[in-house]
């Protein structure tokens, strides 16, 4: 996968070289780019920013650096282009899935007040974290690309293990433990050392359904009816 990431803080992404996120880029599986669009700039103070029209609060990205930048990329093979917006669709499990299989991602980090709205042409999909506010764009684009390169075959040691985790079918990861089977009055569940590897399972989905009806009956309602529309 290629990864073009348009940001005024290059340094910030170096947090990405570490763990197996760092590993994808030692091992070409991801290929990162980053473009500091102020350099594309065409005024001799490398302003980036500027007031909107018709007033209010703050400055708002210009587009001529960003249209400059993204001018240097390779668009040949279509790449997927990503905007940080409050009204983007929000983020999760199954849009990172989506995205993991993309061969190129181009990720435009925001500041200030906002874009100007004519950048938001360059965008095939404007997305948000959440209903709440970053100072930038950069910390976001870091978190939605350490979630979609562990889906990149090759990335995980285990390949299963994304199949098990948190919102992977709408359902929490089920309780997990390891050595000691005892710790301060605290058991292991006995099923999970009984050797009944079916039972396990069992008791692991159970488990999992049990979790997602208490802490996020949101996604215990989508995994219901993913339930019965596939049955």
């Amino acid at each position: 996968m290629k990864v073009d990431v348009l940001t005024l803080f290059p340094e910030m992404f170096a947090a990405l070289e570490s763990s197996v996120i760092g590993k994808s880029f030692e091992s070409e599986l991801v290929k990162l780019n980053l473009i500091n669009f102020r350099d594309f700039t065409d005024n001799k103070q490398r302003h980036v920013d500027d007031a909107p029209f018709g007033g209010g609060p703050g400055m708002l990205l210009m587009p001529q650096p960003i249209f400059s930048a993204y001018d240097t990329i390779d668009q040949s093979d279509s790449p997927r282009t990503i905007i940080l917006d409050p009204g983007g669709k929000t983020f999760d499990q199954a849009l990172a899935s989506d995205l993991s299989q993309s061969e190129h991602l181009v990720f435009i980090c925001g500041h200030y007040e906002g874009y100007d709205e004519r950048i938001k042409s360059l965008a095939t999909d404007e997305v948000s974290l959440g209903d709440f506010v970053l100072s930038g764009g950069e910390l976001a684009s870091m978190v939605m690309l350490d979630s979609i390169i562990r889906l990149i075959p090759g990335v995980l040691g285990n390949s299963d293990s994304t199949e098990t985790e948190s919102f992977s079918h709408y359902l929490l990861e089920y309780p997990q433990y390891t050595r000691p089977r005892e710790f301060r009055g605290m058991q292991v569940p006995d099923i999970l050392v009984s050797g009944d590897h079916q039972a396990i399972r069992d008791y692991q989905l159970q488990e999992a359904i049990k979790r997602t009806q208490e802490k996020r009956p949101d996604l215990y309602q989508k995994f219901m009816a993913q339930d019965t529309n596939d049955s």
